[in-house]
């Protein structure tokens, strides 16, 4: 099974995780970590319970949710892996990051691109790959089926759901995403999305007032 380590970082509040299995292995999925502090505690966790990092993931790549890529591939010597649809959200990432406050530093060269229905072996068990577009054009989830665990991005929130007035976002895609996508997973999936607390599939399909089509698009 997988055990699961979230950090909050960076002056958006992002959700960094770091998933394990049995073996010690890891994955880094959106290290927003952005100074030394913040690396620290990703590195201090990462050292303290043996792991081994193995996949430099991203669930999309908006300036919050990238700031650690390029010292998590250096120092573990990984590759970067997102959807080919975020490449671009990526090369631009570094011109937007001053809008917001944070520097973005050159970033690692993509090393895969993920695709929707990927199933990924990480040692007795696997995760999945969701391609859920709205939020960002090449957002994915990573669904865990044995463990009832998706780490979301920023498609879906407690009581909420991830902003579809950026560039690159579409209202539309990101309603389909998560009302046929994430809806169709089991009510007991427990939710780690990229911003505040967790939830469950089933706590969202009974009170998000996203999830009414007349709600989504008054707003």
């Amino acid at each position: 099974m997988i055990s699961l380590k979230q950090f909050t970082f960076n002056p958006f509040a992002e959700n960094t995780y770091i998933v394990h299995n049995n073996a010690k292995a890891c994955l880094i999925i959106d290290p927003g970590c952005s100074n030394a502090y913040e690396i620290g505690q990703v590195t201090n966790y990462i050292e303290k319970n043996g792991l081994t990092p193995i996949r430099l993931l991203n669930t999309h790549c908006h300036v919050d949710h990238i700031p650690g890529n390029p010292i998590m591939a250096e120092q573990y010597n990984l590759g970067l892996e997102i959807h080919a649809l975020e490449e671009d959200v990526l090369a631009q990432a570094p011109n937007y990051g001053p809008m917001f406050g944070i520097e973005i530093p050159k970033q690692p060269a993509v090393s895969r691109f993920l695709k929707d229905g990927d199933v990924e072996q990480f040692g007795d068990t696997e995760f999945h790959v969701l391609h859920t577009p709205g939020h960002s054009p090449g957002s994915v989830c990573f669904y865990f089926p044995k463990a009832k665990v998706i780490i979301a991005g920023d498609v879906l929130f407690k009581g909420s759901v991830g902003r579809y007035d950026l560039p690159g976002s579409n209202g539309e895609d990101l309603f389909h995403s998560i009302t046929a996508t994430l809806m169709a997973l089991p009510d007991d999936v427990i939710v780690f999305s990229g911003h505040g607390p967790k939830t469950t599939i089933g706590e969202e399909r009974k009170s998000n007032p996203f999830l009414n089509k007349a709600f989504f698009f008054q707003l």
